[in-house]
């Protein structure tokens, strides 16, 4: 007998989980015993959200156009971990400056686009989608690579996993979209319970009703739960992460990958960096939790000998405004910088000059490479797919991978 209507609703929020997972997990019930191919690699996006101040994260300690900006939140030459001589970066990178002396991180400055627009909502839209200024689109990057991804991406349903209680934007496509966990055992639990499984069980008595497709979703959103707490479930982690939100997240992250979970795309956030006021104490305290939190990932993953099959690229929506405000901030701005960390680089170290302090747009920055071509570089040359289809149109790709 089909589950009542006050049934369903007494699932809310188990129902509300699985609807994390539409349309890309059709087809697909996890039988156990996966094993990821060989040559698999993984990407890892960072978004760092607010608009980070990329002046002080990337800092021209020996510019002087910097320091008369911001007499007061102007970061010390001794201070900045020297990168050669005219850049640094922020003292509490510690982790990223080793990272650089490794050559396993490639800064990539001045990244923005044309017409740069400085409200969170719609430069992160522009972000997320991959889309120009002037397009409204309502997919995302990621989204639409796993759209196009054909086979490989359909076959299985936890293959891009974002580690938060919501999907963002750019990892929902068109047609299949990827599925939102930030608690794996909390997840495993939810779609366990009684009332989840009486209605995963009657899925197919609803096919021709309009609740059909939430009650297969329910079903299948089982099987993705399943897969996930079974791979996290064989990798136990040594390594200590620091007990902070975003150190939690990468901890989950890492379990996966050292799982050999057939994941390829993970994608977490952290924030807020809109430093408006009292930028210095804020941002320290972000990047030391960011920094410690990538520094036991690194350590997790390349004492697993995985490291070399993992990018990880780190972005915010938009950089900040080169003079300081009247309450030690910076308002919102325009270009930043993109990190992008891995053992795979092909050109680590500082792959662009930081844009002329002596040449502003209005106070902001001037981009020089579009977020676009980044965004390119890693369809075309990590992920194997074809950016032309992705991003509708054809960009210059990079060569950092």
């Amino acid at each position: 007998m089909p589950i009542s209507r006050r049934k369903f609703i007494q699932a809310g929020t188990l129902a509300s989980a699985s609807l994390m997972v539409p349309g890309f997990l059709k087809g697909f019930e996890y039988q156990g015993g996966v094993v990821r191919p060989n040559g698999h690699k993984v990407l890892i996006v960072l978004q760092l959200s607010g608009g980070n101040d990329s002046l002080n994260t990337v800092i021209p300690y020996r510019n002087d156009i910097y320091y008369s900006s911001r007499p007061s939140i102007g970061l010390k030459r001794d201070a900045v971990w020297g990168l050669n001589d005219e850049l640094g970066l922020n003292p509490a990178l510690k982790g990223m400056k080793q990272l650089y002396d490794e050559g396993n991180l490639s800064i990539i400055n001045g990244v923005g686009y044309p017409s740069p627009n400085r409200s969170h909502f719609r430069s992160m839209d522009i972000w997320q989608s991959g889309s120009t200024a002037s397009d409204i689109v309502t997919s995302g990057w990621l989204g639409r690579y796993i759209d196009n991804a054909g086979s490989e991406m359909s076959k299985h349903s936890a293959l891009a996993i974002e580690v938060d209680d919501t999907l963002s934007l750019a990892m929902k496509g068109d047609d299949r979209s990827a599925i939102a966990v930030r608690d794996i055992n909390q997840f495993h639990r939810a779609v366990t319970t009684k009332y989840f499984q009486r209605i995963a069980s009657h899925a197919d008595e609803h096919d021709e009703h309009l609740a059909g497709y939430l009650y297969k979703t329910l079903r299948e959103t089982t099987s993705a739960a399943d897969y996930i707490y079974d791979q996290s479930k064989i990798y136990t982690t040594a390594q200590t992460y620091p007990d902070t939100p975003i150190g939690k997240k990468l901890k989950t992250i890492g379990s996966l990958i050292n799982s050999r979970a057939e994941t390829k795309v993970y994608y977490v956030s952290h924030g807020s960096f809109d430093t408006h006021a009292g930028q210095v104490d804020r941002q320290t305290r972000l990047f030391t939790q960011l920094d410690e939190g990538l520094t036991a990932l690194v350590a997790d993953l390349k004492k697993n000998n995985m490291f070399e099959g993992v990018l990880i690229m780190a972005f915010s929506e938009f950089g900040r405004r080169v003079a300081q405000n009247g309450s030690n901030g910076t308002d919102h701005g325009t270009a930043g910088s993109v990190f992008c960390i891995g053992g795979g680089l092909k050109k680590p170290g500082i792959y662009n000059n930081l844009p002329s302090l002596a040449d502003l747009d209005e106070g902001d920055l001037k981009y020089s490479i579009d977020f676009k071509q980044v965004y390119a570089t890693i369809l075309d040359k990590w992920l194997g797919a074809d950016h032309r289809k992705i991003l509708e149109r054809k960009y210059e790709v990079l060569s950092f991978v």
